[in-house]
């Protein structure tokens, strides 16, 4: 029997000691987590917000009780401040001050990930909130509620902000989406899909300030406004949804990371320490559009890398498959997903890419209803032909279609091996010439 140390409980961390708890049980495990929750589903903190899901119990699947259940050691609302990997030992302070040790045989760390605050000033002041822990949302529901907060200002046109500045209008405030860049959404999405997405932001009443760089935030009790290169808005409130970066606090001095800070593992999670191992958001994955290292902070990342981690750990070799880091988001029913590389990170990765996209109907004209537009863009290099990555959006549900192209990328497909793809035919599910197979059909 051996001792497993585990540091960090949201879904990595879950998904690590499900693992070894599960299948290896002659193992001990020893959880810290500085939280006083575990298995947090962040992505469901806006619909919770916005008052589309009726409470927040779905969104946690696991807790201590079950951990203890399963005969783990969890000490909850305790932080890990110290690790001696010469000696094996970790050192952390519970809520009360009181300190703890503990040795181990092998540790994984699943620290995750802290937001990117920017450093400005009035960032302190009353009333600007981050987009994180299962806490923030619940503090951003209850400032919403207030009769005195009417114009509230989101910072950061990715995911999160996005979804965030829906959920302040459904909540019957007015919404500023701030966004250095030109448009939303663009680490994921070619203009093309882009610019649809603005569109329905816009169309149901958020308003938009794109190619602008927040420089400070007023007022002193609470927040007034806010003040960017192109001029001054009054605001009650703020959220900062920039983004997130690895927190590696603990052991970057001690473990090989890449350039933003993500612990460096190899396939089996396993950090340049033997027995060490990091997973989920403070840890790279392997990018197979890139074929290489990279940085993709996803749940479904994190889940996958601790399933890795916790074979690993618990004495079966494993190797993950790398990631394509699939997507997706549904605002106001407009529904875009998206997997691998776009046009623009292709291009920065050094590919010479190209692209064939295709837009029509999900079925033929003669069904009357749920028929809807669909478009799609694939991306692909053009000296191999390798599929990079692919984007897809509609109101129609198309979800399920990105799958495909994840699998593609994984197994390094080419664009012409797409082409006479056998994709079935029914009127009620889709077209003959379907918009998959057209795309393909198109590339040059």
């Amino acid at each position: 029997m051996s001792k497993i140390v585990l540091i960090g409980a949201n879904h990595a961390g879950t998904a690590a000691a499900n693992t070894i708890l599960d299948n290896y049980p002659e193992h001990q495990v020893v959880i810290f987590d500085a939280n006083s929750n575990i298995s947090y589903l962040g992505c469901g903190t806006a619909l919770y917000i916005g008052g589309q899901i009726d409470g927040t119990e779905g969104l946690f699947y696991s807790s201590k009780e079950n951990f203890e259940a399963k005969k783990a050691v969890v000490h909850m609302e305790t932080s890990v401040n110290r690790i001696d990997f010469e000696g094996k030992t970790v050192y952390a302070l519970d809520k009360n001050g009181g300190e703890l040790t503990e040795t181990y045989d092998r540790l994984i760390i699943a620290t995750g990930s802290l937001p990117i605050t920017p450093n400005i000033k009035g960032i302190d002041t009353p009333r600007v909130e981050c987009v994180k822990l299962f806490q923030d949302g619940q503090k951003i529901f209850e400032l919403l509620g207030q009769s005195d907060i009417r114009t509230v200002a989101v910072v950061g046109a990715g995911y999160i902000g996005v979804e965030i500045v829906e959920a302040v209008r459904r909540r019957g405030k007015k919404p500023l989406l701030f966004e250095a860049l030109s448009t939303s959404l663009a680490s994921y999405y070619d203009d093309w899909f882009t610019h649809d997405m603005d569109k329905v932001l816009s169309d149901n009443g958020v308003e938009l300030h794109y190619g602008e760089l927040v420089q400070e935030i007023e007022g002193s009790g609470k927040v007034t406004g806010i003040v960017t290169n192109k001029g001054s808005y009054q605001v009650d409130m703020v959220i900062m949804a920039i983004g997130f970066k690895p927190n590696n606090s603990l052991a970057a001095k001690e473990l090989e990371t890449l350039p933003n800070g993500a612990y460096r593992v190899n396939l089996k999670q396993e950090t340049g320490r033997s027995g060490v191992y990091a997973i989920g958001d403070c840890a790279s994955v392997y990018s197979n559009a890139l074929q290489d290292r990279a940085y993709i902070a996803l749940a479904t990342n994190a889940v996958r890398s601790g399933i890795v981690a916790g074979h690993n750990a618990a004495g079966t070799p494993l190797e993950g498959a790398g990631v394509q880091g699939s997507n997706g988001i549904c605002i106001w029913g407009y529904k875009m997903v998206s997997t691998g590389l776009n046009l623009e990170a292709a291009k920065k990765a050094g590919f010479t890419p190209s692209y064939t996209q295709f837009e029509d109907m999900q079925k033929p004209a003669f069904i009357k209803e749920d028929n809807n537009r669909v478009k799609i863009r694939i991306v692909y290099d053009k000296n191999t032909r390798r599929v990079l990555g692919a984007q897809m959006a509609s109101y129609q549900d198309i979800s399920m279609g990105i799958h495909l192209f994840s699998l593609a990328i994984e197994e390094k497909l080419t664009i012409d091996r797409l082409a006479l793809l056998d994709i079935f035919f029914l009127p009620h599910f889709n077209q003959p010439y379907n918009y998959i197979t057209m795309a393909a059909l198109s590339a040059k």
